[in-house]
């Protein structure tokens, strides 16, 4: 059995920009939950805009795209054993509300409450070296296979938010679709898609992400400034229009772009707008004649669990390549500074949040 140490180290959030490594102690669980000691936690930028904007209360350990090995496991809890390595989710929705009955899962009064905690309340606590998993986010934890590693393990929460996504849009194979932005969640979007059979056409400012795409599946790429833009996605569709647009960055201008691009009966999946308070001009003519759809999603689809994992381990999806930068827990600060500014040769920020 492993020996548990008393107290541990956490990246505590105390206010705006303010993240501070501290030693606090390693949570205790009930007979229902499992704590997990950390290996690989991912840098999200829902997180990023909590930390930079204050838009929660501090003390908080953030943190929730995390991998790591079981160290204990609750009198009650079955199917699960100390030593598993384990990929966690830390939003699980009930399946039985009114809003989870409509497939609405991100609205389910359940989902919302976080279920994984370094301590204070629950915010994912992945920037620490342990996390306990509260009994209604069980059903979210997957075993990582012995020949997958804990970075693959990490990225199955950003997956299944992506998936979720494509799997809102209904495509059919062969439509044309334009995915704007190729960091790590516009990757994702470009491979998934293209593994259903669509044609992807990607655009972004970075000529090494534009060169990623192409070897990720993208059809066509494109320079988002390109002055000939227009013309190219015209002539790459044989002037019929996209069937869909994916935003993958949060620039409003491009939601009235993307939905003169579409074509009728299209769709607009708005992905990345997540910061409340802006307003874009839309014309209704636009939705109700021409049937254009603005579509939104939000977080994962515990349902599509099984699916993520397939795709992931058996590196259909190959995740491995995105996570160009690790951090160790110490420098977890520095690992959301460089996430929410990207350098040029940045995809996927990790911190190494285990204990050797």
């Amino acid at each position: 059995m492993f020996k548990l140490p008393k107290v541990m180290r956490a990246v505590v959030y105390r206010g705006v920009n303010d993240l501070r490594l501290e030693t606090l102690p390693v949570p205790r669980i009930t007979s229902a939950e499992i704590l997990v000691r950390v290996a690989v936690c991912g840098v999200c930028p829902t997180d990023i805009k909590k930390i930079q904007h204050g838009t929660v209360a501090p003390p908080r350990v953030f943190g929730h795209e995390t991998s790591g090995t079981i160290v204990r496991v609750g009198a009650r809890v079955r199917g699960l054993r100390e030593g598993d390595r384990v990929a966690l989710h830390h939003h699980v929705p009930c399946l039985d509300c009114h809003a989870c009955r409509h497939g609405a899962f991100a609205q389910c009064a359940q989902y919302k409450r976080t279920g994984i905690t370094a301590g204070f309340e629950p915010a994912g606590g992945g920037y620490a070296e342990f996390v306990r998993v509260l009994p209604f986010c069980l059903p979210g934890v997957v075993k990582v296979p012995p020949r997958n590693t804990f970075d693959e393990g990490a990225m199955l929460e950003p997956v299944n938010t992506v998936l979720k996504a494509v799997h809102r849009l209904s495509l059919q194979r062969g439509d044309s679709v334009w995915v704007a932005g190729q960091g790590p969640i516009g990757l994702l979007f470009t491979r998934l898609l293209a593994l259903r059979g669509i044609r992807v056409l990607a655009s972004d400012r970075a000529e090494a992400r534009l060169a990623l795409a192409a070897k990720f599946g993208a059809r066509l790429v494109l320079g988002a400034d390109d002055p000939d833009f227009e013309t190219q996605l015209d002539l790459a569709t044989a002037s019929n229009g996209l069937d869909a647009a994916v935003l993958a960055v949060p620039v409003d201008a491009l939601v009235t772009r993307a939905l003169q691009l579409v074509r009728g009966g299209g769709a607009v999946m708005l992905f990345a707008h997540t910061q409340r308070g802006s307003a874009i001009g839309v014309d209704p003519a636009a939705v109700c004649v021409d049937e254009r759809s603005l579509v939104g999603s939000y977080s994962a689809d515990v349902t599509l669990q099984k699916e993520v994992a397939r795709l992931v381990f058996s590196r259909r999806l190959d995740v491995r390549g995105l996570v160009t930068h690790r951090f160790p827990l110490a420098r977890t600060a520095d690992a959301v500074r460089l996430a929410a500014n990207p350098s040029v040769d940045s995809l996927k920020v990790v911190v190494a949040a285990d204990t050797t």
